[in-house]
């Protein structure tokens, strides 16, 4: 499984995770490219440079405005300019959500819906940078789960549109809910409400342990100075060389009769989205012959678990809830960038009977065959099966 790994041990900004995103190897003129399709280049200047906080060689994002005076911008502005764009429906869908997640927070703090609160310096050009080339980035590199170390939030104050506020700021507490944290490590605001809502939105899991194959690693550097280095790593690698084992995990059901079935699409989303392993419905007749569905979801802990309820109870019709125990078995596997005809393509590796069998991962298989005109059958057997004993490379 391919993970993105957060190390925060100086907080999370927006331009700092730009910068990690960048060190990491993503090209910059694809984030150039996708950010061009907003339609705001001239409000801005992008500038990437390569820097140094205290012995550590990193990349910084500058993002320059070239008009002092910001619009104010509501959740419905921001909603409008990103659909309204050319961006990939993945990159739309992920931004909104982090979006979304930043106007929940900020309209509990002020105590208003997020669809009234109207943006300062969130909405703002260098916000819109920071949060769509952050998703762009991310969705470069291609991980199957972001995972995020315990995240300093700083101390003493901030100034923002609302006034001097307390580190971390409101907004920001509301959205490290239930991430580990720490304060006081850094003597100003170490995680600024762009850099929590990222990790929020982008469905990021608190990993305070746990075992971890770094492949390569990043840092975005920050405009502060401190003792500490003001950088943000990242990491990219997978979560073991072969994944196995038995392992607790969490089972959450309920029997819907009287939902719309259109809306479950949209529930399943926001499952994954919450960190769910797997949804999955199964068709059953309830009392007085009512055909109904089984909506199961698999979550693997029990963070997860309370996230996945929340999505149950909030976006489908069901009154209560089925959770219990399992313990989930994994075949040996782990997952590579493999050369193709096609390019670099995910593969996905297990071991059976002291043999390794790859299988390539339907989402790129997907994509090559959209892009190239191609069948899926088509790209499987051009692709074909990878099998080589076990310990080769």
């Amino acid at each position: 499984m391919r993970i993105l790994f957060y190390d925060c041990f100086a907080g999370i900004s927006g331009d700092m995770n730009l910068g990690a995103l960048l060190d990491l190897g993503v090209d910059p003129d694809k984030l150039r490219q996708g950010l061009s399709l907003l339609g705001l280049d001239e409000a801005y200047e992008l500038r990437i440079e390569r820097g140094v906080k205290q012995g550590i060689v990193g990349t910084q994002v500058v993002v320059s405005l070239t008009e002092a005076a910001q619009p104010e911008r509501s959740l419905a502005d921001i909603e409008s300019l990103i659909g309204q764009s050319d961006l990939s429906e993945p990159v739309k869908v992920k931004s909104l959500t982090v979006f979304r997640a930043l106007a929940e927070a900020e309209g509990k703090a002020h105590g208003c819906s997020g669809e009234a609160v109207h943006f300062h310096e969130v909405g703002a050009v260098d916000a819109l940078v920071d949060v769509v080339g952050g998703v762009i980035c991310i969705e470069e590199l291609m991980p199957d789960a972001l995972w995020v170390s315990e995240v300093e939030l700083g101390g003493g104050f901030a100034e923002c549109a609302h006034g001097r506020l307390p580190v971390p700021a409101p907004a920001v507490a509301e959205l490290v809910r239930g991430f580990s944290v720490r304060r006081g490590g850094m003597p100003f605001e170490a995680t600024t409400p762009t850099g929590a809502a990222l990790l929020r939105g982008m469905g990021a899991q608190s990993r305070t342990g746990g075992a971890f194959v770094p492949e390569r690693t990043g840092y975005g550097l920050g405009s502060r100075d401190a003792e500490t280095p003001n950088a943000l790593r990242v990491w990219l690698g997978a979560a073991a060389d072969y994944e196995t084992g038995i392992r607790e995990a969490f089972v959450t059901e309920t029997n819907i009769d009287d939902m719309n079935p259109e809306w479950f699409a949209f529930v399943e989303e926001k499952l994954f989205e919450a960190g769910a392993s797997d949804v999955y419905r199964t068709p059953i007749v309830m009392k007085k012959g009512r055909m109904a569905a089984l909506l199961s979801v698999l979550a693997p802990d029990a963070q997860t678990l309370q996230k996945v309820q929340d999505v149950l109870l909030t976006h489908t019709t069901t009154l209560g809830l089925r959770s219990y125990a399992v313990k989930k078995m994994a075949a040996p596997r782990r997952e590579t960038l493999t050369a193709t005809p096609f390019g670099l393509v995910r593969v996905k590796w297990s071991v059976r009977d002291n043999k390794v069998f790859g299988k390539p991962e339907y989402e790129d298989c997907r994509r090559i065959a959209t892009e190239r005109g191609l069948t899926l059958h088509e790209v499987y057997r051009e692709i074909g099966c990878f099998s080589q004993l076990a310990g080769e490379d």
